[in-house]
């Protein structure tokens, strides 16, 4: 690690705080522009195992994809720990409940509801696409599905993983107040509890210790978002003692290609975990100390910012390509690649018409102050953080 890397994670970054009479309004936390970036690259890995799934490649090229994709569930564990520390990074420490379960719901409710209603029309015009009851659509709408095992794919099958979000947002109110008196080593111990459960838990799903799979299970993905959280409580305390930028991606790529030699589903999510758990917070501690990182770069932010929507709406299209090529053609390399590649690009080209006509007209719509405050803040409004600084 070098000395630079060393002294940033000792330097804590600027902290939020009440204001005293006559002093301007906290500032608000720094934004983190390269977490923006990661999370492109976390929804791209989904992508690909999707792809894989749907062997649209065969021969050398499907193995390639497998070994390359295969593991790209673990995107989703990366979204979960992500999201505990930006959530805990960005938390306003007067903030109410209802404040922010508001804003959770204006966050990903608008784009959940969109691409809702485009599954349930390829449900009922498509061939071979399953047909929900009206409980099933109804437990997908509200986000209930992913606890009951056998409703976990209803619909727009990536959808049981906001579900787990719907719950960890229920959950952070009181997270957050924990981690306010937990202090650095109540933090520290917190989340090695969370590292414990999460063993727990993916060893005795290995071993088949209930009916269902935990793999969907909201309460069993809590852990990673709870790591998370406290992973933002130690930068934001100054206390975070990680590697650096380099060592923690190397971290995680290693146990991204050790998932294949363990149980396939939650137990994957013990290869991951740690080098998420440092990847994070490492890409902080290099946005607020000007460390180089190549995740900040515009265009990688730019993606970001769709990747939210580019993950509700890919699976759809890929879905709907089947219409067209069939249920696993195993093309050959070019064919395949095409095929891919166009896929890709319509995801990619829908992602941005629901980000710039779904997600952000929504979010400034339903966050709008009903009525113009009598009393206006002295302090100038502050520019609007990039989208994982404030998830």
């Amino acid at each position: 690690m070098t000395t630079a890397t060393t002294r940033a994670l000792r330097t804590p970054p600027a902290r939020t705080g009440a204001a005293t009479a006559g002093s301007p309004a906290p500032a608000a936390p720094p934004s983190l522009p390269s977490l923006t970036g990661l999370r492109w690259m976390a929804a791209l890995l989904v992508f690909g195992l999707h792809v894989n799934n749907f062997g649209w490649f065969g021969g050398t090229g499907g193995r390639l994809v497998s070994w390359a994709f295969g593991a790209g569930a673990t995107g989703v564990s990366f979204f979960f720990v992500l999201s505990g520390f930006v959530l805990t990074w960005s938390a306003r420490p007067r903030d109410r409940a209802t404040a922010f379960w508001r804003r959770r719901v204006a966050r990903i409710y608008p784009v959940h509801l969109a691409t809702l209603a485009v599954a349930l029309v390829m449900a009922f015009t498509l061939t071979h696409q399953p047909r929900p009851t009206a409980k099933q659509a109804l437990a997908n709408a509200l986000l209930l599905h992913s606890w009951w095992q056998p409703w976990w794919q209803t619909l727009n099958p990536v959808s049981w993983s906001l579900a787990c979000e719907a719950f960890f947002y229920a959950a952070f109110p009181l997270l957050f107040l924990l981690l306010r008196r937990l202090g650095a080593r109540g933090s520290a111990a917190l989340g090695g509890l969370s590292v414990a459960a999460v063993l727990v838990l993916a060893w005795a799903d290995a071993h088949h210790w209930w009916t269902h799979s935990v793999y969907s299970f909201p309460a069993a993905r809590l852990p990673e978002f709870v790591l998370g959280a406290v992973a933002a409580r130690l930068v934001l305390l100054g206390r975070w003692r990680g590697p650096g930028l380099e060592a923690s991606l190397a971290l995680a790529v290693i146990g991204y290609f050790l998932v294949p030699q363990v149980t396939p589903g939650y137990s994957a999510t013990v290869c991951t975990l740690a080098g998420f758990a440092l990847l994070i917070p490492a890409a902080a501690v290099a946005d607020l100390h000007g460390l180089p990182s190549l995740w900040r770069r515009r265009r990688m932010v730019r993606l970001g910012e769709l990747s939210f929507a580019f993950y509700m709406v890919h699976l759809l299209v890929l879905r709907a390509a089947t219409e067209l090529v069939g249920r696993k053609p195993h093309f050959g390399a070019l064919a395949g690649l095409a095929v891919t590649t166009a896929a890709f690009a319509v995801s990619l080209g829908l992602s941005w018409l629901l980000y710039e006509g779904v997600e952000c007209p929504a979010r400034r719509l339903l966050l709008r102050r009903r009525r113009p405050s009598r009393h206006p803040d002295p302090v100038p409004a502050r520019r609007e953080a990039p989208a994982a600084a404030r998830d």
